[in-house]
């Protein structure tokens, strides 16, 4: 068996790619990315400089969350090609010493898949039903659901059944879409097939896995009633007091990573188990990668962080300090699928809980300008933090949000389950630009597009960055080839005093690291420019922009 000698794994510093695969690259030009199109566009993601890419879900799906709502663990959905393809994409990211993880989703299956088919059409009480979480409503005749819980895309999270005489029946759960249903995660059937689930990918070769609501799959006992604050979000982060709802966060779900740890540990290489868990505080974070457990965890934490120097400040400290107390690295993260994208939320000025997107009609929308310029200062200061970084595709070009998709063309569950008045994911979710002045930017052949794109991406495409001094793209790829050189990912951070409240300043190794969040220009300490996300040349460190220095 071989493995990496403990401390030295390549995920603890590794710069991960986030792919949404039907907003990535389109091959046969029907409107949605493909796995084909990933094999023909990984050369330029090892251009860009990274170590690894994610794969959102491509499995067999209705569709209903874009992917989320699995009907085939261990099938390719044709909409994205088939298993031959995978196979081939994935020796081709190997090929280019690229990493592979998928998204696997544990929390719940899609109300197609023939492990639900088959709870429906037996009995309560049944080994079928038994997989998922159904009860018996309250009221007299069973008519109210089993408890007050809220979807997290809004609307109750209980939806009834029909006999097969036509009778009402039992609720079933479903934290998500009611085409999503919860299983039950007290039944060891459950865990056998999620431990075959992970072995038929990690025969195939891939490198890990991020797992979706990994704080979910166990609820509390008696499922008793429960009602968040507002400021919560919609996946139950940001929560005060230590307060823990009833389905996310439960002690049980350590189990199931401790026994899938020992299924990895049996494997060749160093494959890895990331956590999407909004978990607050990040003490209570960092239980889900200790030694024997996960190996990341998404810091969401960090990614929630205002523009402020003193809260930057505090949230690194913060998390270096609860990830290191378990041996795991920290991972830093400014974007995803599922989050207003940075280049946008950055300059917003009204509360925006996570989940709610932005549209038209919202209060406080970005200023573009300030939006960008925020970004790439965030990005150049977390592309140098020690830990693991994860990029989400098309922020390398500093694509915004898209706010104004017509309210005909969004898909989002989010918006339908909450009648229009939450807008959702799709603004970060659109196809993003490769070649300027072709159709669909180059995203295919044919100009079809899931989600219509912007009229003015050309000068945000790939090809009008490429080489171009200044531009986004490039901010990336120097930085990341600057990470690379100065082993910025394996270094300890140390801060540095004698600047004003409003700007962070630390040294990794050999670079020190700026960043101006105000609104004056502060004066530059003598010595070598490696990277600016802002301007050109001078002694001075812009607002709102981050520098990178050869250190003293």
């Amino acid at each position: 068996m071989t493995h990496t000698t403990p401390g030295n794994e390549w995920w603890r510093t590794a710069v991960i790619y986030q792919i949404y695969p039907r907003s990535f690259a389109d091959s046969n030009g029907d409107g949605i990315g493909d796995i084909p199109g990933i094999t023909d566009r990984l050369s330029a993601l090892q251009n860009l400089g990274v170590d690894a890419i994610w794969l959102s879900p491509f499995y067999t799906s209705p569709q209903n969350d874009a992917g989320y709502d699995v009907a085939d663990y261990t099938d390719v959905d044709p909409l994205f090609g088939t298993l031959s393809d995978f196979d081939r994409m994935l020796d081709r990211a190997h090929e280019l010493g690229l990493r592979v993880i998928i998204d696997l989703v544990p929390n719940h299956s899609s109300s197609a898949h023939p492990w639900f088919q088959e709870a429906l059409a037996s009995p309560p009480g049944s080994e079928a039903r038994a997989r998922y979480i159904f009860r018996d409503g309250r009221g007299s005749d069973g008519e109210l659901p089993p408890n007050n819980w809220q979807s997290v895309f809004g609307s109750p999270a209980w939806t009834r059944t029909t006999n097969t005489d036509g009778t009402p029946g039992q609720w079933y759960l479903h934290l998500f879409d009611s085409s999503q249903p919860d299983f039950d995660w007290n039944n060891p059937w459950v865990h056998e097939q999620f431990r075959s689930i992970l072995r038929f990918w990690l025969d195939r070769g891939v490198d890990g896995f991020r797992v979706d609501v990994a704080h979910g799959l166990y609820k509390a006992d008696g499922l008793p009633d429960w009602t968040p604050p507002r400021e919560a979000g919609s996946m139950g982060g940001s929560l005060e007091n230590n307060q823990t709802p009833p389905f996310f966060g439960q002690p049980g779900v350590h189990t199931v990573y401790r026994d899938w740890h020992t299924i990895f540990a049996s494997y060749e290489g160093d494959r890895v188990l990331c956590a999407e868990a909004w978990v607050e505080p990040l003490s209570q974070l960092a239980l889900w990668v200790r030694p024997d457990e996960m190996h990341q965890a998404f810091n969401f934490s960090y990614l929630t962080t205002g523009w402020s120097a003193c809260a930057v400040r505090k949230i690194v400290d913060d998390s270096i300090a609860a990830f290191s107390a378990v041996g795991a690295p920290s991972t830093w993260v400014l974007s995803n699928h599922d989050v207003v994208r940075h280049a946008s939320r950055l300059a917003l000025t009204a509360d925006n809980p996570q989940g709610d997107g932005i549209g038209p009609r919202s209060p406080g929308l970005p200023d573009a300008t300030v939006g960008l310029r925020r970004a790439r200062a965030a990005s150049a200061l977390m592309l140098a933090l020690p830990g693991s970084a994860y990029i989400y595709q098309g922020e390398e070009l500093g694509l915004p949000e898209v706010i104004d998709l017509p309210d005909s063309a969004r898909q989002d569950p989010t918006w339908f389950r909450n009648n229009g008045k939450r807008y959702g994911r799709d603004g970060c979710r659109v196809p993003i630009p490769w070649e300027a002045d072709t159709p669909a930017y180059g995203f295919n052949s044919t100009g079809k597009s899931w989600l219509p794109q912007p009229d003015d991406w050309s000068a945000l495409a790939r090809s009008a960055q490429e080489r171009v001094e200044g531009s986004t793209l490039e901010l990336y790829r120097a930085a990341l080839r600057l990470r690379r050189e100065y082993s910025l990912g394996s270094t300890q951070l140390r801060w540095l005093a004698e600047y004003p409240d409003n700007v962070t300043a630390f040294e990794v190794g050999n670079v020190r690291v700026l960043t101006n969040f105000g609104t004056v220009p502060h004066r530059l300490p003598e010595g070598e420019v490696l990277l600016r996300s802002s301007g050109t040349a001078g002694e001075s460190l812009l607002p709102e922009s981050t520098v990178w220095m050869r250190a003293m």
